[in-house]
């Protein structure tokens, strides 16, 4: 039976969750809406049309969608020469892959964002796939993302596990029935993260890595 690792990107792999909050903010105000920067980083994780409903209301005009995204991205973008991994990530990836697990990436990033997300983390060697937004009809929480992610490992649900930053990753990974671990790097506290189904919680991905064979990875075997 293969093995699924599957994490998250933004928040769980690199430092970028307070980047995403700080282009929010900009590209919200700038079109004259007053949102707190509390409000969006609870809100980060979402694809960007479900993190404005979010934000701003299912009665929102959703004309702006479209334009709100873009000064997102036109924003964040400036950052994908310097955007900074999180310690012991790429390690992590690799101990799992050698040890036989299927690492796939499972996000809401997509495009030039999610290649430079990837040049960051620096462990394609160590990737067998990714699932973006973009391969599913509804992102995060919905489980769809996950489960894509268990059809590109060629994994059962049984055998795998998903690591992530936020309450709407827990949430998809219980919905689609994998045992899910939350870090604490995202800035969601850990009361949080376990409410939303996370079995585990650590600091980082380092604290992840050297707790590795104490923690929910040990309880598959192949």
């Amino acid at each position: 039976m293969n093995r699924a690792a599957l994490f998250d990107v933004d928040g769980t792999l690199a430092d970028t969750n307070h980047l995403h909050v700080v282009c929010w903010w900009e590209a919200l105000r700038q079109a004259g809406h007053d949102v707190a920067m509390h409000d969006i980083h609870r809100a980060i994780g979402l694809p960007g049309e479900d993190l404005l409903a979010h934000l701003l209301g299912d009665d929102r005009d959703t004309s702006e969608d479209d334009g709100l995204s873009a000064a997102h991205t036109t924003l964040y973008g400036t950052y994908f020469d310097r955007l900074p991994p999180l310690a012991s990530a790429a390690g992590l990836l690799r101990e799992l892959d050698r040890r036989g697990w299927r690492v796939v990436l499972v996000t809401s990033a997509r495009g030039d964002e999610l290649d430079a997300l990837r040049r960051a983390v620096d462990a394609d060697d160590a990737i067998t796939a990714t699932a973006s937004s973009d391969d599913v009809d509804k992102g995060k929480p919905a489980p769809d993302p996950v489960r894509h992610a268990l059809d590109l490992a060629d994994a059962p649900a049984r055998g795998a596990v998903l690591v992530g930053d936020t309450v709407w990753d827990m949430q998809a990974g219980s919905r689609a029935d994998v045992a899910c671990v939350g870090l604490l790097c995202g800035g969601i506290p850990r009361r949080d993260l376990e409410g939303a189904g996370a079995r585990a919680v650590y600091r980082h991905p380092a604290d992840l890595l050297a707790h590795l064979d104490t923690s929910p990875f040990a309880g598959h075997t192949a």
